[in-house]
Parts: C-alpha cells; sequence; structure tokens
C-alpha cells in the first residue's frame, strides 16, 4: 500500500436518516477531509437512493477521498419521498444497524485497495450511539456529533432527572392540557424559569414504555461512553450550557457554526460540488427574491419533517394573507399529516402578487439574500443557526424534538425570536408577522440578530476554529481515543 495512503486516517462517517441530521454531519466530513481525513460517508440504503434522485447519478463523485456508502435501515423497503416515520427509524436504527455498520468497517479495511485506507475512527450522529459499540470493538476512538443546539441536548440530559424526581412520564394525556406543562423546572444550571413545556418534546409521554422517551435515555446514558462530543455551536452564544455540560465528563468541542468553516472546505476542488439536500432544489425561489425590495420579504419554512394538520395549514396560510406583507413559503408535499398540503384558491388569488410558494430551496442562501428579513421557522437547530448566521429574526414556531427548546432560548435568552401558540390562529399570524416585519420589536430584534452574526463570524475565526484543532489531536489523530 502507498505510504502516504496508509498513513492518512480515516472517519467514518455515519448521520441519523434525516435530512437535519444529514446536512451538518455533510458540512463536519467536509471539513475533516479538507483537514486531511480519508472520509466514508454512511447513508441509508433509502436516504442514499433520494439523494441520487434528487442531485443526479452523479452528484456522489467528489474526490477519491470522499467516499459514499449505503447500509439497510432495517425498515421495509420503501421508494417514497418523504422523512420517514422518525420513532420507528429511531427504533430500527438502534437495533438493527449496529451489524451492518460492523460489516462496512471490515469490508474498508481489507479492501485491498491502494486508496482507501485503514478506518481510524468513527464520528456518529449522536442518536446513533451504536455506533460507538463499533469503535470499540475495532479500537479506535468513537465520537458523537449531537446535531442540536448545546441546550437542546443539554434539555434530553435532563430526562433521567425528570423521571427521578416524578416529573415524568406525566399521569395521563390531561397533563397536556391542564397547564401541568407550564410548571417551571428548577436546578438546572443556565436554564433558570424554563417549563416543562420548553424541554424537549419527548417528556410528553405517559409511560415508562414509551419509544422516544426511552430512546432519550439509553441515547444521553450512552454518549458519556464517546471519546468525545462535538457541537455544532459557538461558546458566544451558549457559554452557559456549555460550561453545565462539563458535568458529564466526556470532552465536548463547539465548533460552529458549521457553514462559515464549510466555506474554507469548498476551495477544495470536488468538495465544493457535494450537496445533501434529499429534495429537488427550486432555483426559481432566488430569481424572484432578486425581485424585491430589501428586508421585505418573510420566508417561511417548517423543515424536513415537522407535520402539521390542514387546518394548521391553512391559519397560517390566512394569517400570512391578512398581513399584506411579501412572503417566500417553502411547502414539502408530505407536510400535512395524512394528507395532502392543499390551499384555498381563494388564498392563491389573494396573495398572488406578493407570494411565492415553493416545494424546496438552498434555505442557506435565502436566508442570506437581502430582500429577506424576517423568518417563519420550527426552530429545528440547522435552521434557527442559519438564521443567527444570517442576521434575520425569527418568529418561532416549534413542533417537536427539540425546537421548544431552541424556540425558549431564542425568545428569552437572545432576543431574537417571537413565539406563536401550537394552536395556531390566523389574527395571532397576522399580527407577529406585522410585528416582525414592520413593527418596532422586529427593528429590535433585528439589530440584535445582526449582533449574533457579528460573533458567529468571529467565533468560526478564532475559538471555533482552535476547537477544531484541539479537537482533531487530542481526539481523532489519537490512536489511543
Amino acid at each position: 500500500m502507498d505510504s502516504k495512503v496508509e498513513g492518512k486516517p480515516h472517519a467514518v462517517c455515519i448521520p441519523f436518516p434525516a435530512q437535519g441530521h444529514i446536512n451538518p454531519m455533510l458540512k463536519l466530513a467536509k471539513l475533516l477531509n479538507h483537514k486531511g481525513f480519508h472520509i466514508t460517508f454512511v447513508n441509508t440504503e433509502y436516504n442514499h437512493r433520494r439523494l441520487l434522485r434528487s442531485r443526479g447519478p452523479n452528484s456522489l463523485d467528489g474526490l477519491p477521498s470522499f467516499r459514499f456508502e449505503a447500509i439497510p435501515d432495517g425498515l421495509p423497503p420503501s421508494d417514497a419521498d418523504a422523512t420517514q416515520h422518525v420513532p420507528s427509524l429511531c427504533y430500527s436504527t438502534s437495533t438493527t444497524c449496529l451489524s451492518p455498520l460492523r460489516d462496512l468497517i471490515m469490508r474498508l479495511n481489507n479492501s485491498g485497495s491502494v486508496n482507501v485506507p485503514p478506518v481510524t475512527c468513527i464520528v456518529a450522529d449522536g442518536v446513533m450511539s451504536f455506533a460507538l459499540e463499533a469503535a470499540e470493538d475495532f479500537g479506535i476512538p468513537g465520537v458523537l456529533f449531537w446535531t442540536t443546539s448545546a441546550c437542546g441536548f443539554y434539555g434530553y440530559i435532563q430526562y433521567a432527572m425528570l423521571v427521578q424526581k416524578g416529573y415524568i412520564p406525566l399521569k395521563d394525556g390531561d397533563y397536556l392540557r391542564n397547564g401541568y406543562m407550564d410548571t417551571v423546572v428548577n436546578g438546572i444550571p443556565g436554564m433558570a424559569g424554563i417549563r416543562l413545556r420548553d424541554l424537549p418534546s419527548f417528556l410528553r409521554a405517559t409511560s415508562m414504555d414509551d419509544i422516544m422517551l426511552n430512546f432519550v435515555l439509553i441515547e444521553t446514558a450512552r454518549a458519556r461512553r464517546a471519546s468525545a462530543i462535538v457541537l455544532n455551536t459557538f461558546e458566544g452564544l451558549e457559554h452557559d450550557i456549555l460550561n453545565a455540560l462539563s458535568s458529564i465528563q466526556t470532552p465536548i468541542y463547539a465548533i460552529g457554526p458549521l457553514q462559515f468553516l464549510e466555506k474554507q472546505c469548498n476551495e477544495t476542488v470536488g468538495l465544493d460540488m457535494l450537496g445533501s439536500n434529499l429534495w429537488k432544489e427550486e432555483p426559481e425561489c432566488l430569481q424572484w427574491l432578486d425581485s424585491k425590495e430589501e428586508n421585505s420579504v418573510l420566508y417561511v419554512n417548517f423543515g424536513s419533517a415537522a407535520l402539521m394538520t390542514s387546518n394548521q395549514l391553512i391559519e397560517f396560510a390566512w394569517g400570512l394573507a391578512n398581513s399584506k406583507q411579501t412572503f417566500l413559503w417553502i411547502i414539502r408535499p408530505d407536510i400535512v399529516s395524512g394528507g395532502e398540503a392543499i390551499l384555498p384558491p381563494e388564498f392563491l388569488d389573494e396573495t398572488k402578487e406578493r407570494g411565492l410558494l415553493s416545494g424546496w430551496c438552498a434555505q442557506e442562501i435565502v436566508l442570506n439574500h437581502p430582500s429577506v428579513g424576517g423568518f417563519l421557522t420550527h426552530n429545528g437547530w440547522n435552521s434557527t443557526l442559519e438564521s443567527i448566521c444570517s442576521g434575520v429574526p425569527m418568529i418561532c414556531s416549534p413542533f417537536f424534538a427539540e425546537q421548544q427548546t431552541n424556540c425558549w432560548f431564542c425568545c428569552s435568552k437572545w432576543g431574537i425570536g417571537m413565539e406563536i401558540d401550537n394552536n395556531v390562529k390566523r389574527d395571532e399570524v397576522k399580527s407577529l408577522v406585522s410585528e416582525l416585519m414592520v413593527g418596532e420589536k422586529g427593528k429590535e430584534m433585528k439589530t440584535r440578530a445582526a449582533e449574533w452574526k457579528k460573533l458567529a463570524l468571529e467565533s468560526a475565526k478564532s475559538s471555533s476554529y482552535d476547537n477544531i484543532d484541539k479537537f482533531l489531536n487530542q481526539v481523532l489523530l489519537n490512536s489511543t481515543g
């Protein structure tokens, strides 16, 4: 084997099989490749097919040192073009994917190819912690990349305490409606005043047998076995939470925002062409935005996995229409639970001069467009961080997981968000959209968002940049793990 290749570190990167997890993992994998690592990026077979459909048959041909592989997810075969059922995915990946991952690593190690060095480390999504067992089997470092915010990850860490103190599971379903979720949980460092409803939503279970409650308890407990935990955040934004996380006694590295650090990677020919969108992007959005005035457009996108009812969709629609503001609304074909995303003809007529509907877009480019002045979002961490990095304030409409926690921090700590009630009503949508786009509070939030953007840029050049080098030298290039 060529000595140059033989000595090259080789990272196997395995994201959780959903769009919001694949995106940041690809950014991290690009960064590692830029730093000299051979990369094997492992999607599920289902998402591998979707990626080829959305980006073209040659879209994954990047560099000899950056290869894509696929393993089964354990679910029944499907050719659908939608995000899979999250609880089913969580159960299936955690119980079936370890053996295929082991087999893949053995195949890579025994390939005999001069272009494929032996695997030296595994970087797995925070909720794919079964991969730590594979790392232990092969005697290599196993790192978890939690694609949540630090506050979201810390919120999940609290589940064990909440069970111990009797906060959860809930006595019955009435506890979701009788005010119990407004209970303030005291004693969580960095989260003074946080309510149960603001912590990640999987705690809203009525039994210890709940799949997602158990999944979170297992994944957070197993996180302590990792060689390190990596977070896509920056110290200036989540300093107190990062300090509090030191209590788990696993090295933690804040290496974000990865979208700023990714820019240096794209100088490498081939890496710049690698993308991760599982839906086909519609470039017409950008041409439309070019025709709009600065800060005049509200961008609306509820992410890749959130589901809503037909009634919620219609309430959002009429709220947007009645606000009289210009908007770009991304509506996935599968956004309505159990049905089609159908909007009233009257709404389409009312907004045809100032609204554009689209199926998917290049979100980072859209948020950085000069005409975009606000973001109505589900508060997934990718969207939240991209909004911060673009200096765009938010209306926060969280649906599930740690979106509630991100929303609470945006609104109560960072000064860049306004929350909308989950029981969405068109009058509230109208009021908040108007306030965000043309009101005094909207102006204040815009100023605050610009300050966070500046701090994010500075962190990418200083603390996060330094943390990446520490992470590489102390963990990934340390053969003892």
